[in-house]
Parts: C-alpha cells; sequence; structure tokens
C-alpha cells in the first residue's frame, strides 16, 4: 500500500557551470525538481511506498521526470496530456557578491488545468497522508480548485506554505492559505512565510501554537533554516537544532527536511524523532547536486549518531 502520495508540478532545472553566466554559457545541466515531487523521492529513499500525482506533457521531456522519479523509488501516477509544454527553471549559481538567479518558464504546462476526476484520488484516499504544498495552488485558480478538493479527502493531509513571490503576492496567498490550511492536518510552515505572508508575530512557540489553534492543525512544524525546527502538537512542543553542512546546493533542502520527517512520523516514530530525521536529511540534501535528497537511511543514521556523539563530547 502507498503510504504518501503527493500532488504537484515537477519541472526541467537547467543550469550553466558554476561561475558561468546564462546569458553566455554553452552548455547547460538538466535535472529535474520540484516540492512535492522532492518529498515524495526523500520518503522513498528512507523507507516509504511512495507515489506522486501530476499532469505532464505527453512528450520526451515529460517522459524524462517519469523516468527520474522512477529511478528514485516513488510511483509517479501521471495523467499524459496531447497539449501543454513541460515547465522549465534555470538557475544560475552565484558567488559573492553576486546573488544566485532563477528564471521560470511554466507557462501552458498541463498541471495548470489539472482536476480531481483526472487523478488517482483512490490512492490519496488509501494512502496513511497526503501532501501537497502552497506552489500548486498558485500555479492557477483551477489548480487552487483542485487542491481544495484533495485536501477535503478523510486521509491525513499535510502541506507546505512554500511561499513564492515569483507566483503571487503575499496578499493572494494569505487569503489562499486561510481558505486552504482548516482543512490540514499536519502543517509545515517556515517562519519567514508565517511572519511575511500571514503576518504574525512573536516567539517562534508562539507563532507555531496560534497557527494550530487558528487552523486546527493536529501537528503545526515552524522550520526555521539555520535556527533549526519546532514542531507544536495539541500536548507539547519539541524543538530540533539545524544540523551543520557544507553547502554544494541548498535546492530541496525545505523539501528533504519534509520528506525526513514523514519518514518517520508515518513510521510510527516520536515527533522528536522525526524532527530529527528531518533536519538530517536536509543537511544531507545541502551537499548533494539537484533537487533531490539522494540519501539512505544509513546516511541519515550516520548524522544522527554524529549529532549525538558531540553532545556528550
Amino acid at each position: 500500500m502507498v503510504e504518501l502520495v503527493t500532488f504537484g508540478e515537477a519541472m526541467l532545472r537547467l543550469s550553466p557551470p558554476a561561475g558561468e553566466r546564462l546569458e553566455t554559457a554553452g552548455e547547460l545541466r538538466c535535472r529535474v525538481g520540484g516540492a512535492e515531487s522532492n518529498v515524495a523521492v526523500a520518503g522513498a529513499r528512507l523507507g516509504l511506498e511512495t507515489a506522486w500525482l501530476s499532469k505532464l506533457p505527453d512528450s520526451p521531456l515529460g517522459r524524462r521526470v517519469q523516468t527520474a522519479l522512477r529511478k528514485h523509488g516513488t510511483d509517479p501516477r501521471i495523467v499524459w496530456a496531447e497539449e501543454g509544454r513541460q515547465g522549465t527553471y534555470y538557475l544560475e549559481r552565484g558567488a559573492r557578491p553576486r546573488a544566485s538567479r532563477v528564471v521560470y518558464d511554466r507557462e501552458n504546462t498541463p498541471i495548470q488545468t489539472a482536476r480531481p476526476e483526472e487523478l488517482d484520488t483512490d490512492a490519496i484516499e488509501r494512502a496513511e497522508c497526503f501532501l501537497t504544498t502552497g506552489i500548486t495552488p498558485a500555479l492557477s485558480e483551477r489548480l487552487f480548485e483542485t487542491t481544495e478538493s484533495l485536501l477535503g479527502t478523510e486521509t491525513l493531509t499535510a502541506f507546505d506554505l512554500n511561499y513564492r513571490e515569483k507566483l503571487w503576492t503575499a496578499a493572494e496567498a494569505k487569503r489562499a492559505y486561510e481558505e486552504l490550511l482548516p482543512a490540514v492536518d499536519l502543517l509545515f510552515a517556515p517562519e519567514r512565510d508565517v511572519r511575511s505572508v500571514l503576518g504574525y508575530e512573536g516567539e517562534p512557540e508562539a507563532l507555531a501554537m496560534r497557527l494550530r489553534e487558528r487552523f486546527d492543525c493536529e501537528t503545526v512544524v515552524l522550520t526555521r533554516g539555520p535556527d533549526g525546527a519546532l514542531a507544536r502538537t495539541r500536548e507539547e512542543t519539541v524543538e530540533q537544532s539545524a544540523v551543520s553542512a557544507e553547502t554544494v546546493d541548498p535546492v530541496g533542502t525545505g523539501d528533504a527536511f519534509v520528506g525526513g520527517y514523514l519518514s518517520r512520523a508515518l513510521s510510527g516514530a516520536s515527533v522528536a524523532r522525526s524532527l530529527a530525521y528531518g533536519a538530517a536529511t536536509a543537511a544531507l540534501k545541502r551537499t548533494i547536486a539537484g533537487d533531490a535528497a539522494v540519501v539512505t537511511q544509513s546516511d541519515v543514521e550516520a548524522v544522527l549518531e554524529e549529532k549525538t556523539a558531540e553532545i556528550q563530547r
């Protein structure tokens, strides 16, 4: 049985070699990535049975996405469209003082027209958990409606705010979140989004408590970047420090955290253990090029053992 089902868009990521500009590069490296597919991959590599739902063009580029996700152990359950194009984004890595630059090219992609009746909703209903993120409802009005419908299932629902200012304004995102979040059981909320989009103020624990009470979530996980993470349940608050890492590629770090957390939470682990797994998976992702957390359970366990040894010294 599939334990975790995610829904969203995956794109082709095109990047020039380090130190080169998009406008002058003679070659581009192609990878596959998307928030929800990244979570499914991380979960699969850490022991979960996962599936990713989406709508892609029936083309060589769409099939490249399918092949990449299968390679990492997740099951891509795709609606193939005759019209539309494969979404892409271009990443030009910066070096101080030049910032990195991202250029999106995702207009007229098939997923923007996806309806619940096209998708494998039976998989969602049978799964232990269904996850999507704030990126998906931002792509079109149709996808907002589809996201709202899918979150209405009886399955445990998880949602990552994942605000993207290039997709919609903070005011638009706030209105959408306030409509969607009452249906969410497990909320992953970057602290920066809680403050800048929802407009909440206060200490991290107070933010998590306010979110849980406002939207009646079972658990709120507040992710805090280099300051770690904090989870608030109905019974307790649990904190987790970040795990330091040498950064090769930061893209997908948050998705790796979510995938790592869910890999333990859906296996019956405690909130503390799930947070630790999320932090370790996120740290490992920063050392890996590309969007996906190409990790193993032994990788994560080794990081946690080293972290424990550091604390005991």
